[in-house]
């Protein structure tokens, strides 16, 4: 039986002590000392979040698929046992042998999201590894780093050893053996980061050094090991139905927040919104076949004993074999009480057709996604979803016994003018009074409920808008006021709800998302003033970092409101995402022209995933 590392006297003491135990169904079980390698997976924010992520699930079944190998897992301890922790000297530890992570060949960090940063150093502080890669001996597990804000790796590298760009399926297991040939010749630390960035998709900050010019931005960008690629170039899985997917998905013992099986049926996108930093990072659309998600869903649903199964895609519309997938889960779901979720779908007939199969529709609200409030700015960030779609798919959601409708906008979006703003209440408006028009007094299941949400814009790597200037915290706020007084002019105010997100959590995430090596002493700093959890609006405490910003004599504005050269050379333009910059820029111009680019399947745009040789741009093409 495994002794675990917290006395019940701890476990009795914090909120939830089941985040720290271990032990979930499906949870792998192996001798530690019979394994070549041990990896410990660590999703840096509270259990609840983590055991809710793909990504962590599919790397964790793989990697324990290999007899040599056993991986873990580690999630950031909330703060009330960070403190005991703290006090106690007592190490992070992984949660199926409860053995200190410090003790693993490797830590494996996703980074998923920019205001996570300061949990990865709370990860590695209390795990009692050093904060810096350059500071860690032969005894200390190589830090890795993936997923999505890998993408800019910039102010992360001075903790890493060695980032994976792409996906994880690909090569993990060549780096795995040549840390495996690396141990059982003898050879140290150095040699296997050496054998490690010679590997496709793997990045080692330390074999790179950065010049900068006197405006501060980059002069050069270049290897100093010759062991280190000019170019890294992102991994991608090219057949679906060529990897694994997860068979029996870890089940935890408390609620999470996806609590649910998640099928994947494609990866990537064809709209190219040119906000969007996963529908260019992830190019090309690639899906599964139908065949192959059949059975994975029996599997899946079969071994978790989960009420609830969900398609997860970044548009599950586009899906080609969509009609008969969801046919074939209702068929499969209906008798067992197992509910479907159906995000990230257009709303069209056939949808209707299928949420009203598949959802309680009294308790059920749908979900837009217009993003800007004109047509003229929806054109601008490329958004293929015109005035009438929306119009046209409310009333007849409202035809079928829907009632709450949600909508998603950006906020400071460029050329983003005053009409645009005011467009969000305007179009809330038309779809409050469609309601109305459409569905008679007695047939109505009380008023309509439309519930408006801003986010503020923040221009991403990879995308057109990476050269884009973005708005100070007072400029996010007095637009959010703007469209917020439009609303109280609507007719139908009583059944419009309008709200936003926080302006200085948005501008820091910029500065984050954009951020060059010179940024890592700032998430340092404002780590050691005591940031932790700042994505969660209860702990973020914008003056630690504007003291950070202060202490570092760095200024937050040089990342966000300055404007971008045509030229400048971005801290992320050594990787290779598969989209080129030269199709980035004309996307770029075309957006200030207000021009509109066809999605994939309508005509291929040149933006260069074409050299994966697969996917939607070898569709029909055999």
């Amino acid at each position: 039986m495994r002794k675990l590392a917290l006395n019940d006297e701890i476990l009795l003491s914090v909120q939830q002590p089941a985040r720290y135990i271990g032990g979930e169904v499906n949870m792998v079980v192996k001798d530690p000392s019979q394994v070549d390698i041990r990896f410990c997976m660590c999703f840096p924010d509270v259990y609840e979040i983590g055991m809710s992520h793909l990504g962590i699930q599919i790397l964790y079944d793989m990697f324990n698929r290999r007899e040599d190998t056993y991986c873990e897992r580690v999630y950031s301890p909330w703060t009330d046992l960070d403190k005991v922790m703290r006090q106690e000297q007592i190490p992070l530890f992984a949660l199926e042998s409860q053995d200190p992570v410090k003790d693993f060949d490797f830590l494996g960090i996703t980074l998923q999201y920019e205001m996570c940063y300061t949990n990865i150093l709370q990860i590695l502080d209390l795990s009692q590894i050093p904060l810096h890669s350059r500071e860690r001996g032969e005894e200390d597990p190589i830090v890795i780093g993936g997923g999505p804000c890998a993408y800019n790796p910039e102010p992360l590298a001075e903790f890493f050893d060695l980032f994976y760009i792409g996906e994880g399926e690909t090569v993990y297991g060549q780096l795995l053996d040549a840390y495996k040939e690396n141990k059982k010749n003898g050879r140290n630390r150095l040699a296997f980061l050496q054998a490690a960035a010679q590997i496709p998709g793997i990045y080692v900050p330390a074999f790179y050094d950065v010049t900068y010019k006197e405006d501060g931005t980059i002069d050069r960008f270049k290897p100093n090991n010759p062991c280190a690629k000019e170019k890294v170039t992102k991994e991608l899985v090219v057949d679906m139905d060529q990897v694994p997917y997860i068979e029996k998905p870890l089940v935890p013992f408390q609620k999470v927040t996806q609590d649910r099986v998640v099928l994947e049926i494609q990866r990537g996108c064809i709209r190219g919104c040119r906000f969007c930093q996963a529908g260019n990072v992830y190019r090309p659309l690639r899906e599964r076949s139908v065949e192959y998600l059949k059975e994975s869903a029996k599997k899946l649903l079969d071994h978790t004993g989960h009420e609830e199964i969900s398609l997860s895609s970044l548009s599950s519309s586009d899906y080609t074999d969509l009609p008969e997938l969801v046919n074939f889960l209702i068929d499969q779901c209906s008798s067992r009480g197992i509910n479907i979720s159906l995000p990230s779908l257009r709303i069209d007939a056939f949808s209707l057709d299928v949420m009203s199969k598949v959802q309680d529709v009294k308790k059920s609200s749908l979900t837009f996604a217009p993003e800007a409030g004109s047509q003229r700015l929806r054109d601008v960030i490329n958004k293929g979803l015109t005035e009438d779609v929306i119009l046209s798919g409310a009333t007849e959601a409202f035809k079928g016994g829907w009632n709450r409708v949600k909508l998603y906008f950006m906020l400071g979006l460029p050329t983003e003018e005053k009409e645009d703003m005011e467009g969000i209440a305007l179009l809330s408006e038309k779809i409050a009074e469609a309601y109305y028009d459409t569905v008679p007094k007695e047939q109505r299941h009380g008023k309509a409920q439309i519930v408006a949400s801003s986010s503020f814009f923040v221009p991403k790597p990879f995308t057109p808008f990476q050269w884009a200037r973005m708005c100070t915290k007072e400029e996010f706020l007095e637009r959010a006021y703007l469209v917020k007084n439009k609303f109280r002019e609507m007719k139908n105010f009583k059944s419009l709800k309008y709200n936003w997100h926080e302006a200085d959590v948005t501008v820091l995430e910029g500065v984050l998302a954009r951020g060059d090596r010179k940024v890592a002493s700032v998430v340092e700093a404002a780590y050691k003033n005591g940031a932790l959890f700042d994505s969660w609006s209860e702990h973020f405490d914008n003056s630690l970092w504007d003291k950070a910003f202060q202490d570092c004599d760095i200024d937050p504005d040089f990342y966000t409101v300055r404007e971008r050269q045509i030229d400048e050379v971005f801290p992320w333009d050594f990787i290779d995402a598969g989209v080129s910059k030269e199709f980035l820029k004309r996307e770029w111009l075309l957006a200030l022209e207000g021009k509109v680019t066809p999605n994939c399947r309508q005509r291929c745009s040149g933006c260069g995933a074409k050299v994966f040789k697969g996917g939607v741009c070898y569709e029909d093409k055999d």
